[in-house]
């Protein structure tokens, strides 16, 4: 009896969760983006919280659909080849709005441009520096 509850209770979840599980457009991956969001602001950072199930299933979800649309596959790809101190230091230079003369830990604004293309690698000086200004750990521009 117990059986047949939990098969009527899957069935009713799964008719539910479908359109979250097979994602094929972008008003719908946007939905599930959202939804993923609002399920990891309740869950707890347990490996036994119930809801660690659905972030699972959401989460492929996401990852399937990324990987089908090519558009996006090719965006993730660029975005993961960004060393870790260029991406790092972009999204600080973003988030305080800062240009390549606001960054005198690294040099002039000639030198911020040569770390961001690639070109010069930041010193270890540069990485204490930037730590201290911006309250983070040094190890976060290495790859771990």
């Amino acid at each position: 009896m117990a059986q047949l509850a939990i098969v009527e209770a899957y069935e009713a979840f799964m008719s539910t969760a479908q359109p979250l599980i097979n994602i094929d457009s972008d008003e719908q991956y946007n939905v599930v983006l959202k939804t993923l969001e609002q399920v990891l602001e309740t869950a707890t950072d347990s490996l036994d919280d119930p809801m660690n199930p659905l972030i699972d299933m959401l989460n492929q979800a996401i990852e399937r659909y990324e990987a089908e649309d090519n558009e996006l596959a090719a965006f993730i790809e660029e975005a993961e080849a960004i060393p870790t101190d260029i991406a790092l230091l972009r999204t600080l230079m973003s988030q305080h709005q800062l240009t390549g003369s606001d960054l005198p830990e690294i040099g002039d604004k000639t030198m911020v441009s040569k770390v961001l293309n690639g070109k010069r690698l930041l010193s270890r000086q540069a990485i204490e520096k930037l730590s201290q200004r911006f309250g983070i750990r040094p190890a976060m521009f290495f790859d771990c």
